[in-house]
């Protein structure tokens, strides 16, 4: 089974360049994007259980985002047994101490700084793909 990527981000080129990067990485799993959190919190606690959906294997979470804020979202997917072990990557171009303490409190398996330069950003996505995706043992569900 094709394990499904999220990636919650409500900037446009932030999500095409998060698409070339894992193209060129190789990565070639289903990637559903949602632009808002409350858009992702939806998918992730309604339809992925009520219409058969598959749970994501990995969630890609900016902190910056409209209707409900990254944040949020990490504390609502934390706080549900259904959700709690989804692997959960910040990746966001805060580098406030608060977010980045704030998220790992609040459960964040990574906090990933958005780089500026693409051939970097392509490196720490194909490395998130491989360690996520590939390498790491999910637990059973």
């Amino acid at each position: 089974m094709n394990k499904i990527i999220l990636l919650v981000e409500d900037n446009p080129s932030d999500i095409e360049l998060t698409k070339r990067a894992l193209s060129k990485s190789r990565i070639a799993n289903e990637l559903v994007v949602k632009e808002d959190g409350k858009e992702a919190l939806d998918y992730v606690l309604n339809d992925c259980f009520t219409i058969g959906g598959q749970l994501p294997a990995l969630i890609l979470l900016d902190l910056k985002l409209p209707k409900v804020d990254g944040l949020t979202v990490l504390k609502t997917l934390r706080s549900d047994d259904r959700t709690r072990r989804i692997p959960i990557v910040i990746l966001t171009t805060s580098s406030e101490k608060l977010d980045i303490n704030s998220s790992y409190d609040l459960g964040a398996n990574s906090y990933i700084r958005k780089p500026v330069d693409f051939n970097q950003f392509v490196e720490a996505v194909n490395s998130l793909g491989l360690y996520w995706l590939v390498v790491n043992e999910a637990p059973p569900t």
